[in-house]
């Protein structure tokens, strides 16, 4: 998956882990709610990553050229090396890792459906948008997680070279064509409410991830938190757009 743009450094203190995300998974674990929303968030992140090998594999096929196929095919080899830590992470913890990934199977594979791309720029579009959107959310969420679990979430989140990448080439089709721009507007638009909505109705059917946000597993958590973690994603978002060359 990718990571966020980078943001300038702030000059401001992190604030020392307080609650569970002080404590390693030996320590939080021994909560079973903790347990089975950690189970869900790396199953649901292991079989993002399998998809994320799957699509890029597929879009490798619609580059134009051999060095562009060679780039995807690299960053894809980089996703199922995601893939096989969570996997195994899963594993480690007695969890099954295909049981863990198969409550989110349906969701994730109809937010592909109804967003296949047309063609090599809306690929490259959907990878830096969609991927970056989900990685945001993983992100918030990892800020509440053990340490040995946060760090694991945070590592399969490395950007693979997708977004370089993808903005480089999107920009260069825009200043061929300035047509392009406004259709890919539109479906980078149709992408973040897709994101969004997919992100909302996982959430929304798994008991221990929905708690994991709301509190009770995730000190700190409440609904107005959530609500600002939606705004923060959509600010990155539109920040995306604009590297891009592209209207949010």
């Amino acid at each position: 998956m990718e990571t966020s743009d980078n943001a300038t450094p702030s000059t401001e203190a992190t604030p020392a882990p307080t609650g569970i995300a002080a404590q390693d998974w030996a320590t939080a674990s021994a909560d079973p709610n903790y347990r089975a929303a950690v189970v869900d968030l790396l199953g649901a992140l292991a079989y993002g990553e399998l998809a994320a090998f799957e699509r890029l594999a597929e879009d490798a096929k619609l580059a134009p050229t051999l060095a562009d196929k060679a780039e995807l095919a690299k960053m894809a080899s980089a996703e199922f090396h995601h893939f096989e830590q969570l996997r195994d992470r899963l594993a480690a913890i007695g969890a099954e890792p295909t049981e863990a990934m198969d409550p989110f199977v349906a969701a994730l594979d109809g937010f592909h459906k109804q967003t296949a791309p047309s063609d090599w720029l809306e690929g490259l579009v959907k990878a830096y948008v969609g991927d970056s959107i989900a990685s945001d959310f993983y992100r918030e969420v990892a800020a509440r997680l053990d340490s040995d679990t946060r760090s694991l979430v945070l590592a399969v989140l490395d950007d693979t070279g997708h977004a370089s990448f993808a903005v480089e080439k999107v920009r260069a089709a825009i200043e061929a064509d300035p047509r392009v721009g406004g259709r890919l507007a539109l479906w980078a638009r149709r992408l973040m409410g897709e994101a969004l909505s997919q992100s909302q109705r996982v959430v929304a059917d798994r008991d221990a991830l929905s708690t994991m946000l709301v509190g009770g597993v995730a000190d700190g958590f409440d609904l107005a938190e959530v609500g600002k973690m939606f705004s923060r994603i959509t600010e990155a978002h539109t920040k995306r757009m604009a590297a891009l060359g592209l209207a949010a």
